[in-house]
């Protein structure tokens, strides 16, 4: 029998659906957005959460004037500079995929300039650094010596006060406080150079009837002579170191009448040594008892002294004596009597001569007390350590006549 092939059954076969061009758009669309959205998760883990905050400021004054390339305020204005330039400049373009960490952030610096304040003057011009030198110079009243200083002081303090420090009758024996010419003992300013130190001490120098003197006995034109008519009383006294010696200004009446003159005591000053040398002796020291007649003319007593007992005067002056320069101590009313300071043999040496302390005025009535006066081991030695030797040498007699009085 013959078979008959089996029919082959035709499957149908599913026809394939035809692509809208819309379904491509919307598929298209669909991928976009995932991406955007993967990159601006990737951007947002990029970018900082905040903007970093600043750890200080820098802070710049306003511009100035031009300045000098090297003065503070010129460098203020370099960096005031410089920070504009890097504020305007465009942020860094981004490279490459950004990190997805958050970098670490980097402690920024602060940095401060503190510009001067201007100061008046010149534009452009440096202020000077004052002169230490010439205020020190112009507070003290151009005295740098600090042994000098206290006297200074007390010379700007009576300044302030309207006062004038007391001129000296005995020639320029105070403390010559604010003086131009500072005359001494010893050194460039001694007695051998008074006469350098002014015009007006060229009596010092040129005069021809000088004092201190050397007396002899021997040369002396001896006879009677009249006698002292000393009124001395209880006073009120100022006792003065003036820097070259001690200086008593007395007050109140006392009084010296000779050759017909009648003289008021001004002033005690002392000498160590004495000035004076009687036959060829120089004392341990000397008093001069400074007096002035109502014209001014001067007489003076000088009492030599020498180691022995106590004196009461010099003991009552020596209580109240200032140790430094330029002060003054007033001793009570009525306790200075220069009684006490004379010898009892009043006979005297007397000439013609000057004040031994410049200016060296000339046509000063001397009398110089033959009997030397006692004064103790301790009062001499007390007032030789505050001035070692304050005395002027002897000077030529240049034929002057000394009379002994008898």
């Amino acid at each position: 029998m013959m078979h008959r092939p089996a029919p082959v059954r035709a499957v149908p076969s599913t026809p394939s659906t035809p692509t809208s061009p819309w379904r491509t758009v919307r598929g298209s669309a669909i991928g976009w957005l995932l991406c955007s959205g993967l990159l601006a998760s990737a951007w947002a883990a990029d970018a900082p959460a905040e903007k970093p905050k600043p750890i200080g400021k820098i802070t710049l004054p306003a511009k100035p004037e031009p300045q000098d390339p090297g003065s503070k305020e010129s460098i203020a204005q370099q960096v005031r500079d410089a920070a504009d330039k890097v504020n305007a400049a465009p942020p860094p373009a981004k490279k490459g995929k950004a990190a997805k960490s958050k970098p670490a952030e980097v402690p920024k610096m602060v940095l401060t300039i503190e510009a001067e304040p201007k100061k008046a003057g010149a534009r452009g011009a440096p202020v000077p650094p004052p002169d230490v030198a010439a205020a020190y110079k112009k507070a003290h009243g151009g005295l740098v010596n600090p042994v000098d200083s206290r006297a200074a002081t007390r010379a700007a303090a009576l300044a302030a006060a309207g006062r004038e420090p007391s001129a000296a009758p005995h020639g320029n024996s105070g403390s010559n406080i604010g003086g131009e010419a500072r005359w001494g003992y010893e050194g460039s300013n001694g007695p051998q150079a008074w006469a350098k130190l002014s015009p007006e001490f060229n009596l010092c120098a040129q005069g021809t009837r000088q004092s201190p003197i050397a007396i002899d006995q021997l040369n002396t034109l001896q006879g009677p002579a009249e006698p002292l008519q000393i009124r001395y009383q209880p006073s009120s006294a100022m006792v003065l170191n003036n820097g070259r010696t001690i200086q008593v200004d007395v007050a109140g009446e006392n009084t010296l009448t000779v050759r017909s003159a009648t003289y008021k005591l001004h002033q005690i000053v002392f000498h160590h040594p004495s000035e004076e040398r009687v036959n060829g002796k120089t004392f341990a020291m000397v008093a001069h008892l400074v007096h002035r007649d109502p014209d001014g003319q001067v007489a003076v007593i000088a009492v030599l002294l020498d180691p022995g007992q106590a004196n009461a005067l010099i003991n009552k002056v020596w209580t109240y004596m200032p140790l430094d320069s330029g002060d003054r101590v007033r001793m009570p009313a009525g306790l200075l009597d220069l009684n006490e300071l004379l010898p009892q043999d009043m006979r005297y040496y007397q000439f013609m001569g000057s004040l031994t302390t410049p200016p060296c005025s000339e046509g000063v009535l001397w009398m110089v007390l033959k009997q030397p006066v006692q004064i103790s081991p301790e009062q001499l030695r007390l007032f030789s350590q505050l001035f070692p030797y304050n005395a002027r040498p002897v000077q030529p007699l240049n034929g002057r006549v000394v009379r002994d009085a008898q």
